[in-house]
C-alpha cells in the first residue's frame, strides 16, 4: 500500500488483499504478479506467497488512520473480489469504507458479476456513496462486463479500459461515469492503436461521460507519455469533491469546455 501512490488517477493505494489469479487476456502480463514476485524474492514478508490471493488481516482499517481525505484505489495488487476472498471479509472493509467517509474509494475488479452478487445479496446496508465501482474492460469481448457493472448500485460506476488492446466497438455508457483508458506498459507490452483510444473518447464525450487518458503504455512508458491529440485528458465525474481535484484536473463539467479548445 502507498499513501502517495504513481498511479496517475488516484492518490493512495490499500491492498488488505494481495495476490490474484488470471481470468482474460488483459491479465497475461500482469504488473501486480511481476512486482508481486520482485517482493517476494526481497523477502517482503506481505508477499511470503507470492502472487496466491493472501487477506492481509492487519490492513483492514487502515484507510481511518488516513485523516486527510485522499482518491484510494482499493486493491492495486489484487481484486477484493476474487472468489477465495470472503465475503465477510468484503463485509468489513466496506465497514471501514463507510465509516472513514472522508476518502473517495475506488474499488476496481475484473470479477463484476461477484461485485453484483455481493452488493445484492450480502452487503449489510446501502452502497456507500464515496465508494465508486469500476470494472476492467481490455478488449470487445468482455464489455459483457459493463452490464453487470451497470445492476451496482452504487452513485459512480467507471470503466478501466486498461491495458486497452483492441478495439472496443460501439459502448453502452448508461449508467456509467467515468472512463480511464491506457495502453499496456512492462518489457512485454502490446501496443495500443491511437483510433482504439480516441473511439472511446469520442464515445465518452457524446455520451456526457468523464475521460481519463492515462498513458500509452509500451517499454517506456515515461517516454511515450500521456498526450493524446495534443493534451492531456484528466476527467472526473462530478461526483468527487472538488476539493479532491488538483490545478491540472477538472470535473466534467468544465473539460468539456477545455475540449472544444483544442
Amino acid at each position: 500500500m502507498s499513501d502517495n501512490s504513481k498511479i496517475e488517477w488516484t492518490e493512495a493505494t490499500w491492498n488488505p488483499v494481495t495476490g490474484c489469479t488470471k481470468i482474460s487476456p488483459g491479465c497475461k502480463y500482469c504488473y501486480a504478479e511481476r512486482m508481486a514476485r520482485r517482493l517476494q524474492a526481497m523477502g517482503q514478508h506481505r508477499y511470503r506467497n507470492g502472487f496466491r490471493v493472501t487477506l492481509q488481516e492487519d490492513l483492514v482499517d487502515l484507510p481511518r488512520k488516513w485523516k486527510e481525505g485522499r482518491r484510494i484505489f482499493v486493491n492495486s495488487m489484487s481484486d477484493l473480489f476474487h472468489a477465495e476472498v470472503p465475503f465477510d471479509f468484503i463485509q468489513r472493509c466496506f465497514d471501514t469504507m463507510r465509516e472513514a467517509d472522508q476518502h473517495t474509494y475506488q474499488v476496481l475488479t475484473k470479477r463484476p458479476e461477484r461485485m453484483l452478487e455481493f452488493a445484492l445479496e450480502a452487503l449489510e446496508g446501502p452502497w456507500p456513496p464515496q465508494v465508486w465501482a469500476g470494472t476492467s474492460v481490455e478488449n470487445a469481448d468482455y464489455k459483457w462486463r459493463i452490464d453487470m457493472l451497470r445492476g451496482v448500485p452504487a452513485s459512480t460506476r467507471f470503466l478501466s479500459i486498461e491495458p486497452l488492446i483492441g478495439p472496443m466497438g460501439n459502448l453502452d455508457l448508461e449508467g456509467i461515469h467515468w472512463v480511464i483508458v491506457g495502453g499496456e506498459s512492462g518489457p512485454q507490452a502490446r501496443p495500443m492503436e491511437a483510433e482504439w483510444a480516441r473511439e472511446v473518447r469520442d464515445q465518452c464525450h457524446e455520451a456526457g461521460v468523464a475521460f481519463f487518458f492515462k498513458q500509452w503504455g509500451g517499454t517506456r512508458k515515461k517516454l511515450t507519455g500521456r498526450i493524446l491529440d495534443g493534451r492531456t485528458w484528466d476527467e472526473y465525474p462530478l461526483s468527487l469533491p472538488k476539493n479532491r481535484l488538483t490545478s491540472s484536473e477538472t470535473s466534467f463539467s468544465n473539460s468539456i469546455r477545455l475540449a472544444t479548445q483544442v
